[in-house]
């Protein structure tokens, strides 16, 4: 079921444009990662997924609600956590938690429950510690809890785990994946690039303002990536293609499928041996320089 439909989305600030013709849809209960280089159009686009800023034209809809005219309503269901998130650094997480709860009029009650549940999810023992005495993977947890305070339907991020160390950056993303299992539709942007390819149903590539590839990891690895062959062997030479000694072997590698078979019917041919075949394919992170060089 399709949760989130963007449609020719643009945002333009004076005589600059964010965010140029973005189209894709997000479908529910999937987690689906942005990602570009700074200044891409991520925040803008999240912000406008948020009901934060209005798009200069195009659609988005959310559960076949408008983001212009049913913004309210959309907020509603809405749990949105900005890459800078500054906090009341004065009062308890506690009383903090409870606060935001009531705004969102939550009874006080199931805020307490709710509350308590995301204190321990998220490992937040601090009940005696303000905010402000805390580190800043603590901070950051707070902010989380916040964003989840009113058990939204869907969960927007900017930069979840920007800052922080690996430990905790771990952890939080591991928190965020166990969300899915509840139903949440989690829509993130991310420098972290393994940290993307690991969790994500989807990824937007995206540069100076539009989409530059979008899809599941093995679309766009199928799309814009390749798989390299690692072939090991035994065979005397001289070789009609490159070839590297090692350890009394010989090693050679392609990401050409034809060239692949040439190279093994090459060493059948020549009475020598195959001794081992290995794959690997093309990470995310290399398929994103990859794209971004060619911008």
């Amino acid at each position: 079921m399709i949760e989130i439909t963007v449609k020719e989305l643009r945002k333009e600030y004076d005589s600059s444009t964010a965010v140029d013709s973005l189209n894709f849809e997000i479908e529910k209960g999937e987690i689906f990662g942005i990602v570009g280089p700074n200044g891409a159009g991520k925040t803008t686009t999240l912000k406008m997924l948020s009901g934060l800023i209005t798009p200069t034209r195009g659609s988005i809809t959310v559960q076949g609600m408008d983001i212009r005219k049913d913004v309210k309503k959309i907020k509603q269901k809405l749990g949105f956590l900005p890459e800078d998130s500054p906090l009341y650094e004065g009062m308890l997480a506690w009383d903090y938690l409870m606060f935001f709860a009531q705004i969102y009029g939550v009874d006080k009650t199931v805020a307490a429950g709710r509350i308590k549940e995301l204190l321990l999810a998220l490992r937040l023992d601090a009940p005696d510690k303000k905010i402000g005495e805390m580190s800043k993977g603590m901070q950051r947890k707070v902010a989380i809890a916040r964003a989840l305070i009113n058990d939204p339907e869907y969960l927007v991020m900017d930069e979840m785990t920007s800052g922080l160390d690996p430990t905790t950056s771990k952890y939080l993303a591991d928190f965020v994946a166990s969300l899915k299992v509840h139903g949440k539709t989690i829509v993130f942007s991310a420098h972290n690039l393994y940290q993307v390819e690991s969790l994500c149903d989807h990824v937007l590539i995206m540069n100076r303002g539009k989409k530059v590839a979008c899809g599941t990891m093995a679309q766009i690895k199928k799309a814009c990536g390749a798989i390299e062959y690692n072939i090991e062997f035994s065979a005397d030479g001289p070789f009609d293609f490159e070839a590297v000694k090692n350890n009394g072997h010989f090693k050679a590698h392609t990401d050409n499928m034809e060239e692949f078979n040439r190279i093994t019917g090459w060493v059948a041919k020549h009475n020598g041996k195959i001794i081992d075949i290995k794959t690997a394919e093309t990470s995310l992170e290399e398929i994103f320089l990859k794209l971004m060089s060619q911008a």
